[in-house]
């Protein structure tokens, strides 16, 4: 009886571990792996290092990066948006920004649900193949959606235009979040503490 307990409780974790949809960065636990191999433990801060100050990075490629999807999913203790990207991670600059959030280009008013607002401006970065005659869409995702979570409560595309991409992150509150990359495939993830 023992056995089949011990063998359900690690074809239960092995289950959690593998569930919640796209990959190794939307599954982050306690006693589970995290994206770059640390392993997080129950009580212990899983943003280390996190802050609310404007966190950024410059490109490390002259090639374009090609944004193929965007996606927010809860974790213990953080919300984790998730940018992936055909060919590589772009430089970035994810910080607080004061309303109204203005389109880049245009400078139209943007709306973003929520009490705060965090941009994430990545550089050079697309959501279509302009080296393709047609220049098909890489990112056929909707360019606003509420992703119902703790403190995510909505993601806008707020502009691309001359090769620089930007996103809206609205919040519930003013907390304070860590941005990683991730390879294979290339990520942009940024977690928001939740309270």
């Amino acid at each position: 009886m023992r056995r089949v307990a011990a063998a359900l409780v690690l074809l239960l974790l092995a289950l959690g571990a593998s569930g919640c949809g796209g990959g190794s960065d939307d599954v982050v636990g306690p006693g589970t792996t995290a994206p770059g191999g640390e392993t997080t433990v129950a009580g212990t801060d899983q943003l280390e290092g996190a802050s609310t100050a404007t966190v950024s990075a410059a490109a490390t490629s002259d090639e374009t990066a090609l944004l193929t999807d965007v996606r927010a999913a809860p974790h213990e203790g953080f919300d984790r948006v998730v940018l992936e990207f055909r060919n590589v991670v772009p430089g970035y600059e994810v910080g607080y920004v004061e309303r109204p959030v203005l389109a880049d280009g245009s400078g139209d008013e943007v709306t973003v649900d929520g009490g705060f607002v965090v941009q994430i401006r990545m550089e050079p970065a697309l959501d279509a193949d302009l080296g393709q005659e047609t220049a098909p869409p890489t990112y056929t995702g909707p360019q606003r959606f509420s992703p119902g979570l703790p403190e995510v409560v909505e993601l806008v595309r707020s502009g691309g235009f001359e090769g620089v991409l930007t996103w809206a992150v609205g919040l519930a509150d003013r907390v304070d979040f860590r941005v990683t990359t991730l390879a294979d495939p290339p990520r942009l993830v940024v977690d928001f503490r939740t309270r």
